[in-house]
């Protein structure tokens, strides 16, 4: 009987990690869509789409510290440069890191870099390289950014 206890007890772990694990793998990649939504929407320079893939109450801040609050404020913020300096950019995300905070909120930090932008004298500026940093939420059956802080990484020497 004492056995059967001990494997039981053994067992449990083993067992809810069996039955979350492909939840946990679910959401992670629904957080991976997520991200192709918005490099998606940036290479078509689309600040509609771009400004979707935000929770409505987002908060948003470039990398020079420049803030937007809200989906519609995104879309307003980025339509303009989406018709000029970044007209022509490419944006590629990699080393992407995921980490659950709670079921519904995870922190994201995503690796960029992005060519074809040019300054506002239309000078081509060479690639750049950044970290996004992240925290989004599920909501309604989906997961949205809540919160975007960009930053530019100083060039490697």
């Amino acid at each position: 009987m004492i056995y059967r206890r001990t494997v039981l007890l053994l067992a449990i772990p083993f067992l809810l990690s069996a039955q979350t694990a492909p939840t946990a793998r679910a959401e992670e990649e629904g957080i991976r869509k997520l991200v192709d939504s918005f490099v998606d929407a940036w290479n078509r320079h689309d600040a509609h789409a771009f400004a979707a893939v935000f929770a409505e109450d987002a908060d948003f801040t470039n990398v020079r510290g420049v803030g937007a609050h809200g989906r519609a404020a995104v879309e307003e913020f980025h339509a303009p440069g989406f018709s000029t300096v970044f007209k022509s950019s490419h944006l590629t995300a990699k080393n992407i890191q995921i980490r659950f905070l709670t079921p519904d909120l995870a922190s994201v930090d995503i690796r960029w870099e992005m060519t074809g932008a040019v300054g506002p004298d239309g000078t081509p500026i060479p690639l750049r390289e950044g970290l996004l940093n992240w925290i989004v939420t599920r909501q309604e059956g989906r997961w949205l950014i809540l919160i975007m802080h960009n930053q530019d990484l100083l060039p490697k020497k």
